[in-house]
């Protein structure tokens, strides 16, 4: 069995996770994974292999070809598919984006073909038809079609109007320019019209168009800065290099518009860190990476020119790619209403069906008997039954709302302009409001479970802020005067006295300053000169003001510190670096830059003093600092002391070091620094072995505390989004201790907290995977389930774990190629029973587990993972909607995020400095995260209260309206004659009950915002669905039975053998059609407000005036004068006139009204005295509650030792500049001419195959 073993694809399980990188995409090929091992291919793979390439031709992964200045190149016959029949086009992509549905000429076929999908719309167009027919229609077709018409009309306006702003959106991205070589010269083009194989410029400031090599820039060495916060929320530069031979040669336009490169890379996909291709030009290739890549929403930065060639545009480029699959999100209540409407459905078929059988019996038994009900045809009874089994379903339609569908669009419409126009969720400072970007989940706001939100530009403002510092074991940072005293009053720093300092630095601590200028103590300045030289910024200069380029927010924040307080780095070369020391400039020579790296989690620099000494200083995370000191550190405990401090605060520390190095030490260290600088194989190994031979005996200067501040107002949204039962999981692409620091600071996690990792994690599951093996056998799909929890009861616990954890555990991680090849002959039956049979067994391992870890995280009160993919984010979400059936919200601000907000039932874009991809897939987006605590617990709670109260009265008074017709075909031989005139069945949900029910829709609410936001724990009845269920529903229905029935016997019994005032008799079928209708529409009025809590002068306005309208217009429609002019139409011809001069039906009505309504308004009583819920109790005692309650924070508690959740950044999550600055391809120098350029190269290049 080792053969089938070998055979299968299986997952990896030798590797054990790395927590510091971040894992594949989905896009990684075996390929690129196997590059990782060096395995020896057995014999037999060998010649499996040679057999199968033998048999068929072998497929490059790198075929995407692009031709430079070359569009026709791209429209040969061998890149077009087909796309519909004989309709061809090419398979590269244009660079037009498309977000919208429709144009001029399919908005109405696609528009109509969309609503009538839903089946009541449908079913309306039936019946529309049916009336058609005059055998068995007993309503006018325009009862139908008038409502159908409003409904169609209303949708299909909205939808207009959705489309007009996708339009106008896609229109103002597509419509930005820039210079595209056209005809041997750079002309200004649309981003439309942009196609793969163009060469184009673009300038400081400039979105990238699409996915471009970087060809050549006016940077030195063609270097690039751009700023990816469109991409992955981040706003620290990173920098772009073009290949050293398109840095030469494609600097002029004239050469850019001759170049004729040819390109072959990878297809089009979603890695936004990776590419593979080669450049093939003056016959030679040059291999590309995605460091000579320029992705589509990148800005160009603090470069002024720079030129590229096009290689995917449009829908193939990264940004596009990665932003998944629009889904059609539709809300819970949705669903539920249409499984409500399809219950009423097969209601309306049982009674239709059950009055034809009525009248087949009585026209057998009384109809034939009867002379004087013949109408002239002689059809069987059960003919006639049949007829009326139509009949009925035309009288009772109304069973089924038509108006519910475009009620609910007009309220959501409403509910969504609320929320654009809530003026405490508009942010000032970017002038940015809150946005609905969608009309149709408002109501599912109010049932949200969880929350999935990244970090970076999220939850943090992503800049660093210097807050505190401990020098030679002495803390400063606090509110302190010169003289060391501390004050409550808060007086900030004056740094006037340095010409440098930035102005916006703030710092409270003046016994600093003092300690600085006095040089009491030589350690604070070498403290501040530390800063100012270990490091890999790059300094530029606009107008006498210095600009600093980091590559990460945590350097730059550290060496503006030091700029603040005097050492301020003003410039460097290849070799120097010169710094002003409190207003001396001076220059040091730099001998090494020993970079940071993810393992190595520290940086340092040499440099030789004017005075001819030779020191090394060195920054890092204290984990590693501490470990390479020397033993002598008479401020070690203190510093650690200091630490622990810093860390209780939340704030993001680092060590500082430094030692003297001898001329003999330094210059036996360098020779073996150069060798491993040349290596050919393993040089950052190498390398990083001879980093650590100098890096000992270190003598601790002390440690920095940067803020890496949060976003205003995150803790309290936190908190009260958890008293309001809803989880929150951050799910971020950073390191796993800032990760776990952020958590710290917005408070998902405290000092209580038991925090699990991926190895605890994987330990649980896989002893609960062994558990439930042994427990499967031949009975257990007999045995019900158990839920069995993964932790004991209480505690509060949370789960931190990395992309690469979370591959391993929930069985995601990439598989290998077979190690030995299946060639293409046929296999046994049994062969291939068996390998079914396993792929099987894997795929419920996989779901199994996967299910596990949902239900463990779920555990939790929080889960953060870290270092995952967009993919994993989706993924993440996708999992606890598959297994947790639980509504989910996603909320981030980088394009990174976009697969999640697709995936989540609810997202929400942040939008601000970060860019706009998120925001355009989002459904609501804001300016800041503390809004969202407003979105859910005020807008999306009164959204859910209103849609439930609207959807229960409406099933209610559509019941209690229909339901008449049943009763009344007892005493008319169930002959489907409707109990009301034609007319007030077309208007009575389109005038008379439709006004009230929508403000109640609009504007109701059972509690202020402002106690909403108190009381975060009445939002836990949206997420326990106890507003509106099946239950809910039928209780309606029973409620409009009962109405019905009143409405329809109370009357009856009043005209039984009556006589009015008059001596007439009032008990005519059209007075009585008039009393009910009377009596129905002021009860379901009245009723409306019963169940209104909000009271306002258009809610009493809206009841008393549909009850006016109603008898205005039937008087209007019984007048002589109407039927004069229409006879066939208006019938009823001075019957309201008639009718409701009689005393006797005014006290009909009124007794049917009270009959009605009194219970309801017992039952209430009751229940709100016996039964109160949160929100009644809350009502009861609101002008109490009116002062809101202010939030405090947590205080934070300090424990010696809590070192083990310290951040330990290490100021980049990538490389420095370290590689560029000691090549000196980032130091600007005066560009040779061409010819000089050329000569140089080509003696380069000889020298080279020479050697």
């Amino acid at each position: 069995m080792n053969t089938e073993r070998d055979s299968e694809t299986t997952f990896e399980e030798d590797s054990q996770p790395n927590d510091e990188v971040v894992p594949y995409s989905d896009d990684e090929t075996e390929d690129e994974l196997e590059d990782q091992e060096s395995t020896v291919e057995p014999e037999q793979n060998r010649a499996n292999r040679e057999a199968e390439e033998n048999r068929e031709p072998f497929r490059k992964e790198c075929t995407w070809q692009v031709k430079a200045n070359d569009r026709k190149y791209h429209e040969q016959p061998h890149f077009m598919n087909t796309k519909f029949l004989c309709i061809k086009e090419s398979k590269y992509a244009n660079n037009a984006i498309k977000t919208y549905k429709y144009n001029a000429f399919t908005f109405l076929p696609l528009s109509l073909f969309e609503q009538f999908k839903r089946a009541a719309n449908m079913y309306f167009l039936v019946l529309l038809i049916l009336q058609s027919v005059p055998e068995i229609s007993t309503l006018a077709w325009y009862t139908t079609l008038v409502p159908l018409l409003l409904v169609l009309g209303i949708t299909a306006i909205k939808d207009l109007v959705d489309d007009v702003a996708r339009h106008k959106m896609d229109k103002e991205v597509n419509n930005r320019t820039c210079e595209v070589i056209k005809d041997g010269r750079f002309k200004i083009a649309k981003w439309k019209d942009i196609q793969v194989g163009d060469v184009i410029r673009l300038k400081k400031n400039d979105f990238v168009p699409a996915d471009i090599l970087l060809l050549s820039s006016s940077e030195p060495n063609s270097l690039c800065y751009v700023e990816t916060a469109e991409l992955d929320g981040e706003t620290n530069l990173k920098f772009k290099m073009a290949l050293e031979i398109t840095d030469q040669y494609l600097q002029r336009e004239d050469t850019l518009a001759t170049f004729d490169g040819f390109i072959e890379c990878e297809e089009p996909n979603n890695r936004l860190d990776k590419f593979t291709g080669t450049l093939f030009w003056r016959k030679r290739s040059f291999p590309l990476d995605a460091d000579k890549i320029l992705l589509r929403g990148c800005v160009i930065r603090n470069t002024d020119v720079c030129h590229g060639l096009v290689i995917f545009a449009g829908a193939d480029t990264k940004i596009m790619k990665n932003s998944g699959k629009t889904r059609f999100k539709r809300t819970k209540i949705d669903y539920l209403m249409n499984y409500m409407v399809y219950t009423i459905f097969v209601v309306l078929i049982l009674v239709s069906a059950g009055l034809a059988i009525g009248h087949a019996y009585w026209e057998a038994q009384v109809g034939n008997y009867s002379w004087y009900l013949y109408d002239g045809e002689d059809a069987t009874p059960s003919y006639r039954g049949f007829l009326n089994f139509w009949g009925y379903i035309i009288v009772l339609n109304t069973m089924v709302p038509i108006s519910l569908y475009v009620s609910v669009e007009v309220i959501r419409l409403g509910q969504s302009h609320f929320i654009n126009w809530d003026l405490q969720m508009y942010y000032a400072e970017k002038d940015t409001a809150a946005k609905a970007r969608t009309t149709t989940l408002n109501e599912q706001l109010g049932q949200i479970h969880y929350i999935f939100s990244d970090k970076t530009g999220t939850l943090t403002q992503n800049i660093m802020t210097f807050k505190k510092c401990c020098i030679n074991g002495q803390i400063y940072g606090d509110h302190r005067d010169a003289s060391q005293h501390n004050h409550n009053k808060i007086e900030q720093v004056d740094f006037s006295w340095n010409k440098f300092a930035d102005g916006k630095f703030a710092f409270y601590d003046h016994y600093l300053i003092e300690q600085i200028q006095s040089g009491k103590e030589r350690e604070v300045r070498q403290f501040f000169f530390l800063l100012a030289v270990c490091h890999t910024v790059m300094v530029d200069r606009n107008d006498g003001q210095l600009n600093y380029q980091a590559a990460s927010p945590d350097e730059g924040a550290l060496v503006n510190a030091a700029r603040n307080f005097g050492f301020v780095f003003l410039t460097r070369t290849q070799n120097t670096i010169t710094i002003s020391e409190l207003g001396t400039e001076r220059t040091y020579n730099v001998l090494a830059i020993l970079d940071f790296n993810s393992d190595r989690k520290r940086m340092s620099i040499i440099i030789r003093t004017p005075e001819g000494n030779i020191r090394l200083y060195c920054k890092g995370a204290d984990t590693v600092i501490y470990e390479r000191l020397c033993r002598m550190n008479p401020t070690k405990q203190e510093t650690q002391d200091a630490l622990d401090i810093f860390a209780s605060e939340t704030l993001r520390t680092l060590c500082l070091c430094y030692k003297e190095i001898e001329e003999k030490e330094f210059a036996e260290w360098n020779q073996k620094f150069m060798a491993a600088s040349v290596a050919s194989t393993n040089r950052d190994e190498a390398l990083d072995k001879v980093y650590e031979e100098i890096e000992k005996d270190l003598i601790l200067l002390g440690a920095t505390a940067i803020e890496d501040k949060l976003q205003d107002g995150v803790p309290e949204t936190i908190s009260k989004l958890g008293k309001a039962d809803i989880k929150i999981w951050v799910l971020t692409g950073d390191k796993k201790e800032t990760a776990e620091n952020i958590g710290f600071a917005c408070e998902l996690l405290t000092e209580d907290t038991t925090i699990c990792y991926g190895e605890d994690i994987n330990s649980l599951l896989h002893t609960r995977m062994e558990n439930q093996r042994n427990r499967g056998g031949v009975y257990a799909k007999f045995a019900p389930p158990v839920p069995e929890p993964f932790f004991p009861s209480g505690g509060n616990r949370a789960l931190i774990i990395t992309g690469s954890w979370l591959n391993e555990i929930l069985l995601e991680k990439k598989t290998k190629r077979s190690k030995i090849l299946n060639l293409k002959f046929p296999r046994t039956e049994e062969e291939r029973r068996m390998r079914t049979q396993s792929k099987r067994r894997l795929e419920a391992k996989k779901e199994q587990r996967q299910k596990n870890f949902v239900d463990l995280a779920c555990e939790c009160s929080a889960v953060i993972c870290c270092r995952v993919t967009p993919k994993q984010k989706a993924m993440v979400v996708d999992l606890v909607k598959r297994y947790k059936k639980a509504i989910t919200l996603a909320i981030g601000d980088g394009a990174n995020d976009v697969n999640m907000i697709k995936t989540a039932h609810i997202g929400v874009g942040i939008s601000g400095q970060e860019g706009m991809q998120a925001v355009m897939s989002s459904d609501y987006s804001f300016a800041q995260f503390r809004y969202l605590q407003r979105l859910l617990l005020v807008h999306g709670r009164w959204s859910y209260i209103r849609m439930c109260k609207f959807l229960r009265y409406f099933f209610y008074k559509n019941f209690a309206f229909t339901l008449v017709h049943f009763w009344y075909s007892f005493f008319n031989g169930y002959s489907a004659q409707t109990a009301y005139e034609d007319w007030f069945i077309t208007l009575y949900n389109v005038l008379y009950s439709s006004l009230p029910v929508l403000l109640m829709g609009l504007l109701d609410q059972d509690v202020s915002d402002k106690l909403s936001l108190r009381f975060p724990r009445l939002y836990v009845v949206g997420q326990r669905d106890l507003l509106f269920n099946y239950r809910r529903f039928f209780v309606s229905l029973l409620h409009g039975v009962l109405t019905s029935m009143i409405l329809f016997f109370i009357p009856l019994g009043a005209y039984l053998q009556t006589v009015g005032q008059d001596g007439e008799a009032p008990s005519d079928y059209q007075s009585f059609a008039v009393t009910i209708a009377s009596a129905l529409v002021i009860t379901v009025n009245f009723q409306i407000g019963l169940d209104t809590s909000y009271w306002t002068f258009v809610n009493a306005f809206s009841i008393f005036g549909s009850i006016a309208l109603y008898f205005g217009i039937m008087f209007d429609f019984h007048s002589a004068g109407i039927h004069v002019l229409f006879p066939s139409a208006f019938q009823f011809t001075g019957t309201a006139s008639n009718a409701l001069r009689q005393p006797y039906i005014w006290l009909t009505i009124i007794l049917t009204v009270a009959v009605c309504l009194l219970p309801v308004v017992a039952v209430r009583f009751l229940s709100m005295t016996i039964w109160p819920s949160e929100s009644d109790k809350i009502q009861k005692q609101r002008k109490r509650l009116k002062a809101e309650e202010q939030w405090k924070r947590r205080q934070n508690v300090f424990r010696r030792g809590a070192s083990s959740r310290r951040s330990a950044y290490a100021f980049s999550h990538q490389r420095g500049y370290a590689d560029l600055i000691s090549s000196g391809r980032s130091i600007r120098k005066k560009r040779s001419p061409l010819d000089a350029i050329v000569a140089e190269g080509t003696a380069e290049y000889r020298r080279t195959v020479e050697s």
